[in-house]
């Protein structure tokens, strides 16, 4: 290893053409995409951005960082081979034969667990405040979708857990995108577990606050399945005028609500031979008696006004209609939906 340290950072959010170059001819890389990610990352000045909000004791003008996880390289020990790759090592500013070597695997693993908690969450805040930047005027209103992914491990990781649903080892992250431009806000790395309430509203509270910070008008509606209809998140949208329309699991009040008209679909189907048949209807439901309006309501039963879709398959059972609810927010004694 050369007195230069040179870091890979990994932006998920791009990826990166292969491209296969030669050098000189005796070097060959398939990463010659790398290139043009590093002309737009420059652009952006993504990494210097996110290099910023990370405490490093070690001399900026010693450091680069190239887009190793862009490239399809998740592993650090892909650092081994990637420090004399011709392309990365131009992305760096460095000649392909003469220039001087690239960080090696250790340099990554040391720098992977560098970051704690905050300084995790302010990375998250860059990348939301770069979706801000892409837009030259605010928009009037935004749609987000919210949803965790399956990332399934080949180890025992940090954070890893077996969810029994996937039935696999897995992380599950969480991701934000805005529905109009297929724009990432943010990723973050959790837990192979179904998220709690309260964890979605944490996370909701600082992307909404960075959100506000660039976009103090526009109107913000939420979506997001079954995982993120909880009592805590659907408060904290009304406590924070943002829209959402966010699904409800499965539950005997909601399938009496749908049965007439779930059964009419299940006839209409089997008379039809058709592989899917998909019907929709609306139903208001309050909450039950006793309970005032805004008060908490249980994952068992619905908000206080919801529609249901009913669909019958063959792959699917006879009546599993799925919910989606948008609530009712009052303001001057009059509801807006």
């Amino acid at each position: 290893m050369t007195n230069d340290r040179f870091l890979p950072f990994a932006f998920p959010a791009v990826a990166s053409k292969k491209i296969t170059a030669a050098f000189d001819g005796r070097r060959m890389t398939s990463d010659g995409g790398v290139m043009v990610l590093a002309q737009a990352e420059r652009r952006l000045a993504i990494a210097e951005k996110l290099a910023a909000v990370i405490a490093d004791p070690r001399d900026p003008l010693r450091l680069v960082h190239i887009l190793a996880i862009a490239c399809g390289y998740e592993d650090a020990n892909d650092l081994d081979r990637l420090r004399f790759d011709p392309a990365f090592k131009l992305a760096c500013g460095r000649l392909p034969d003469s220039g001087l070597d690239l960080c090696s695997q250790p340099t990554m693993s040391r720098w992977e667990n560098a970051p704690n908690l905050r300084e995790v969450i302010r990375l998250m805040g860059v990348m939301t405040d770069l979706y801000c930047a892409s837009y030259a005027t605010p928009p009037v209103a935004v749609t987000l979708d919210i949803d965790d992914t399956l990332d399934v491990v080949h180890g025992h990781q940090q954070l890893s857990l077996f969810n029994a649903h996937y039935d696999e080892r897995c992380f599950l992250p969480i991701h934000v995108y805005d529905v109009a431009t297929s724009r990432p806000l943010a990723v973050l790395l959790r837990p192979g577990k179904t998220p709690s309430g309260q964890e979605v509203t944490g996370h909701l509270r600082r992307l909404v606050r960075r959100i506000r910070r660039h976009w103090p008008t526009t109107r913000i509606t939420l979506r997001g399945d079954s995982h993120y209809g909880r009592p805590e998140v659907m408060d904290f949208c009304e406590q924070n005028d943002i829209d959402f329309v966010f699904g409800l699991s499965s539950n005997g009040t909601l399938d009496r609500a749908v049965e007439i008209i779930a059964d009419d679909i299940r006839t209409r189907r089997a008379l039809a031979q058709a592989p899917v048949l998909r019907g929709y209807a609306e139903r208001c439901i309050g909450p039950s008696p006793g309970r005032s309006r805004g008060a908490p309501v249980p994952a068992s039963r619905p908000h206080p006004s919801a529609s249901t879709s009913a669909t019958s398959s063959p792959a699917s059972p006879p009546v599993r209609p799925s919910t989606y609810t948008t609530p009712s927010i009052v303001r001057a004694a009059k509801p807006r939906t």
